[in-house]
């Protein structure tokens, strides 16, 4: 018997020794985290009410310090509760109460060096980033080679994703760019187009339990961004670093710092719908504001002459078209895009940029970020690569009165293009210009973290509706992924809002619009921008009924709330959003065939309401009506859409 005990302590143990675990759970307790050690390797899953999201997925990362990806221990944890009230002013929402309950667990390898991963778990998501702290043995730089961190899905489970693009790839060499069709329901397990990995964010539809959004934030050059892997056979992705050929092999594909180091947050959404991804603040919530001015920077809509008109119209009389333009449909902004340098000149600008002073228009200037990391030739370019060239352009750029910059054609994700973003969010800023990036990452974070941060593209947007009929064919099913990806994360520079039949000057030439009327009014508000860039043309202001354009001198394009109301990736979405006491809601079809949703809004109970509906063919109707309750039924028309709003 005495035996026999023994053998039992010794059993237990020594399985203590292979198995360790740490449980935490959200502050309503429907979402629990299982973090544990078998076998000396680190894993985590996770659970939404009993429910299996995330199977068993590891955790880990390699570096100059140390190897925590094999022969770990959980040797602690500490808990705490997180409560922080934070502003924003160029957001979906400008109001936040974040609450989370935080887990920080430390792990120690086989050479006694020490890793801490810390999780933040919210009612709707879960946060967690490495920490790699000084010790004795190691105080100087640290240099990590790669992460194992992976998210295993179930196998049933399917996803829209966009593949990575190879590097030096695509137009001019300027891919990877974030700028990849979604894959609509592809099992997980499938490989992606160019066998690169995806991008985030990557949204999974877990079997028949719910939703789940995986995606990136907080950096601000202290971290390449990372991607996911192809899945393996059993449906873990796991986290990849940059490739070598990205920005032109210009960069190391590892990350650096100085201990202590921290690597980005990783960030999981999870629910039953597709609610808490609308809706979530994840990648603000873990991240500080990390410039300070006294400098305002205001978000609003934009004219813009490229988009339709293209290359042909960056002249100084079109330029005045579209000031005017901007100034009829009371735009904060117009933007001047590529070429203006060689067919305006700096000093014509300088001229244009005080013309449109008189009309109570900002300019908004293109630049293109080379150095020499793609052969893109549109000009203004080796302007924004260096800080000395930069701050002297920036420093005329503010003596001429000159508002905001849209930067071009960065190709990558290493951790020195990651700086560069930095670097020029934070001159500009000094110069008070705001900052629009294209051909360009995932934003990660940058709301909160930089006050003269507006907008970015990051997506499949509007110009491929003029350089490709089937895109505009696939359009309207495109633009209801768009809210429960890209869209959710952070603010994505699509561009809507064309009421053109043929997307070109000439009215006989182009590709064909496939969408109504009301569905391109709704767009402006299921996209959120803090800077929208509109797709109108001078000519739509006397082809097209005038309520439109009265809606579109109202709407905002920052918001107070943001509330998810019915929808499906690819199918359709209905959104509602708020600035100060009024609201909008905005449904789009991405269907070819009428639709008749019933939807619940409560907040427009007993309101007056305007309505823009779908009419005859592409056309649209205006009304006018009181919700006496708040059940509601929208008629959309094949490819179509409705905007209620409170005049």
């Amino acid at each position: 018997m005495r035996y026999f005990f023994l053998s039992f302590l010794l059993f237990i143990f020594s399985n203590s020794l292979h198995a360790q675990k740490n449980i935490a759970s959200s502050p309503d307790k429907n979402i629990k985290l299982e973090v544990s050690v078998l076998n000396g390797n680190a894993f985590y899953q996770v659970f939404y009410k009993e429910n299996k999201f995330l199977d068993q997925s590891p955790l880990g990362l390699l570096s100059s310090v140390g190897d925590f990806t094999k022969g770990l221990k959980l040797v602690g944890n500490t808990k705490n509760t997180i409560q922080e009230s934070y502003k924003l002013e160029r957001s979906k929402v400008s109001s936040v109460n974040y609450k989370a309950n935080e887990t920080k667990c430390v792990f120690t390898n086989a050479a006694n060096d020490t890793l801490h991963i810390i999780f933040r778990i919210t009612n709707t998501d879960i946060t967690f980033s490495y920490l790699i702290p000084k010790s004795k043995k190691n105080t100087g730089n640290c240099i990590i080679e790669k992460e194992i961190t992976g998210f295993k899905l179930p196998l049933k489970s399917t996803a829209f994703i966009t593949p990575q693009a190879p590097p030096l790839s695509g137009w001019e060499k300027t891919k990877p760019s974030y700028e990849e069709e979604y894959t609509r329901e592809t099992p997980v397990a499938t490989k992606s187009q160019y066998g690169l990995g995806y991008t985030f964010p990557a949204l999974f539809h877990v079997e028949d339990k719910g939703w789940l959004l995986i995606s990136e934030t907080g950096i601000s050059g202290n971290y390449p961004g990372t991607r996911l892997s192809d899945a393996s056979s059993d449906g873990i992705y796991t986290v990849a670093f940059p490739q070598e050929g990205e920005n032109n092999h210009n960069g190391s594909v590892t990350a650096s710092g100085i201990l202590p180091m921290q690597t980005s947050w990783k960030t999981i959404t999870l629910g039953t719908t597709l609610k808490p991804i609308v809706e979530s603040t994840a990648s603000t919530d873990v991240v500080k504001p990390l410039v300070k001015t006294s400098k305002i920077f205001n978000p609003g809509r934009a004219s813009w002459s490229w988009i339709v008109w293209q290359d042909e119209s960056c002249n100084y009389k079109d330029q005045k078209t579209f000031i005017d333009l901007a100034s009829d449909m009371k735009c904060e902004y117009i933007l001047i895009d590529a070429l203006w340098d060689v067919n305006i000149g700096k000093e014509k600008m300088a001229e244009l940029v005080d013309y449109a002073k008189t009309k109570n228009v900002s300019v908004l200037l293109w630049y293109n970020s080379n150095g020499n990391w793609n052969t893109a030739p549109q000009t203004p370019k080796n302007k924004m690569n260096t800080q000395e060239t930069r701050r002297a352009e920036m420093q005329w750029l503010q003596q001429i009165g000159v508002k905001g910059l849209k930067i071009d054609f960065f190709g990558g994700d290493k951790q020195e293009t990651m700086k560069l973003y930095h670097d020029i969010l934070t001159d500009a800023a000094e110069f008070g210009l705001n900052i629009n990036f294209h051909g360009t990452t995932l934003p990660r974070g940058w709301e909160r973290m930089y006050p003269n941060y507006m907008t970015s593209e990051a997506v499949l947007a509007s110009e491929n509706l003029v350089f490709q009929q089937a895109f505009c064919d696939r359009y309207p099913s495109t633009a209801t992924i768009y809210p429960f990806t890209r869209n959710a994360v952070a603010s994505m520079d699509f561009g809507p809002v064309f009421l053109n039949k043929r997307l070109n000057r000439e009215p006989n030439k182009g590709n064909f619009r496939k969408t109504t009327d009301a569905f391109e009014m709704a767009t402006a508000v299921v996209f959120f921008s803090a800077v929208q860039h509109w797709g109108l043309t001078p000519e739509n202001l006397t082809e097209k009924p005038s309520y439109l354009f009265e809606y579109l001198k109202n709407v905002p394009t920052v918001w107070d709330e943001t509330l998810f109301i019915d929808g499906y990736p690819g199918k359709y979405c209905v959104i509602a959003r708020r600035k100060n006491t009024k609201w909008y809601v905005a449904a789009i079809n991405g269907e070819n065939k009428t639709k008749n949703i019933t939807v619940n809004l409560p907040m427009l109970k007993g309101k007056d309401i305007s309505i823009i509906s779908d009419g005859e063919g592409q056309e649209s109707k205006f009304s006018t009506r009181k919700l006496e309750n708040s059940s509601y039924n929208l008629e959309l028309s094949a490819n179509g859409g409705t905007v209620l709003f409170m005049p």
